[in-house]
């Protein structure tokens, strides 16, 4: 279970299901969570505040700007939104309606629901209910595709008859069970934020640029979403991260130690000076694998005859830490078009690997510039084990769920 006295913030949207909150709220104090809800003007036409603030023992949040005069106003009411944000330890909205995915989806902060969601780090947990038509809708899927990438969860909505006489999905799923996916989400939560903890994981992630000129380079598509997200995830859940990044446009994830390098060479040398450190390498950076063996010191022209460039290769930063690896978990990408478990089995004994994790590249809507992945887990002791197309955090999370059983698998080994 959870630790006793888990603080949630129950968002109420304005839908007719809104009732349903009332139970919900019941249960979730029955469990002992303390619950402070705070509701949109809409769901107020359809659930008093009263009822709720009489569950929950605390006051109902339903305005952005507390309702008095100058005189009584401080900077802490004005702030209430982050301090709510910041106090508690899960967010579950139900019902969400359409008006509050699309919100949620675009980062819209129009009352208080929607400017504290912009503050809250924490797990979302969404119950969407609304008519089918509007559930179907292609705007509410990508919306809550959106929301599913950032890795926000899901429960329901059920199907059956609706309040407005339709028969179809998007009734709001039971209060029971959407305490039931609470409960599970904050024991995840819990269990997650120390599962890693004592552990310094050393992260590559990103493309490398190999200077052709001091304007043109060699790089590749990588976007450093997948390395990212396992940055993100670890941190989370308590290790030390240092996450060796080449160039990318992504915002440093919370708690991570970012150095920041361009070519395969500076990531070779940030890898290596910060390797006695790690007790996890994670290879997941598309380190170029040739440069220029002769980059220009000025522009090169552009004329009529054609240009020739000599290549080497970029030392293999994953093999190099498989030399070294002495008792440190080494885990390793790999991307291919090809034969995708027989190359990740070669690359996982040639380089002194405990897990490769293989995709195919290529592949529509997936691995490359995409926020989802497909990948084949290949480890010494099991059969390759597929992850169906995920978001990237969602499958971070699950490559990080490996670590427990290959320490297991190496005990073994060397026992």
């Amino acid at each position: 279970m959870p630790r006793e006295g888990a603080r949630i913030i129950l968002g109420v949207g304005g839908g007719i299901a809104a009732y349903k909150s009332a139970e919900l709220a019941r249960l979730l104090v029955q469990r002992g969570y303390s619950v402070q809800a705070v509701m949109t003007h809409s769901a107020t036409q359809f659930l008093t505040p009263l009822t709720l603030a009489s569950l929950t023992h605390n006051k109902v949040i339903t305005n952005l700007f507390a309702e008095r005069d100058d005189s009584t106003a401080t900077l802490s009411s004005a702030i209430e939104h982050i301090d709510v944000a910041l106090e508690n330890d899960l967010l579950v909205v139900a019902p969400a309606t359409a008006d509050l995915l699309a919100q949620f989806a675009h980062g819209l902060a129009g009352d208080f629901l929607t400017t504290m969601h912009l503050a809250f780090t924490g797990p979302v947990l969404l119950a969407p209910a609304m008519n089918t038509n509007m559930w179907n809708h292609a705007a509410t899927q990508v919306n809550l595709k959106t929301l599913q990438q950032r890795g926000y969860h899901l429960v329901g909505p059920d199907a059956g008859d609706l309040a407005c006489g339709m028969v179809g999905a998007g009734r709001l799923a039971e209060p029971l069970e959407i305490a039931d996916a609470v409960t599970a989400l904050l024991h995840q939560s819990l269990h997650q934020s120390r599962d890693l903890a004592g552990e310094t994981i050393l992260i590559t992630a990103g493309p490398t640029q190999e200077a052709i000129d001091p304007v043109r380079v060699i790089t590749n598509r990588s976007s450093g979403r997948m390395g990212y997200a396992i940055a993100e995830k670890a941190a989370a859940r308590g290790a030390r991260v240092i996450l060796v990044s080449g160039p990318v446009a992504l915002a440093p994830p919370m708690g991570v130690e970012v150095l920041r390098v361009e070519s395969a060479e500076q990531m070779k040398n940030a890898v290596m000076a910060n390797l006695e450190a790690a007790s996890i390498f994670i290879g997941v950076a598309a380190v170029a694998d040739y440069r220029p063996r002769h980059p220009a010191d000025q522009k090169l022209k552009k004329t009529a005859s054609r240009l020739s460039i000599e290549l080497e290769p970029t030392t293999d930063i994953l093999a190099e830490v498989g030399r070294q690896k002495g008792d440190r978990i080494v885990i390793g990408f790999a991307a291919e078009t090809q034969n995708l478990a027989a190359e990740g089995k070669r690359k996982l004994e040639l380089k002194h690997c405990d897990l490769v994790v293989a995709n195919l590249v290529g592949l529509d809507g997936t691995g490359f510039e995409s926020d989802e992945n497909e990948v084949l887990l290949i480890t010494r002791d099991a059969e390759p084990k597929a992850i169906p197309r995920a978001a990237k955090r969602e499958i971070a999370s699950r490559i990080l769920d490996q670590i427990a059983p290959l320490r297991l698998s190496a005990r073994a080994r060397n026992a």
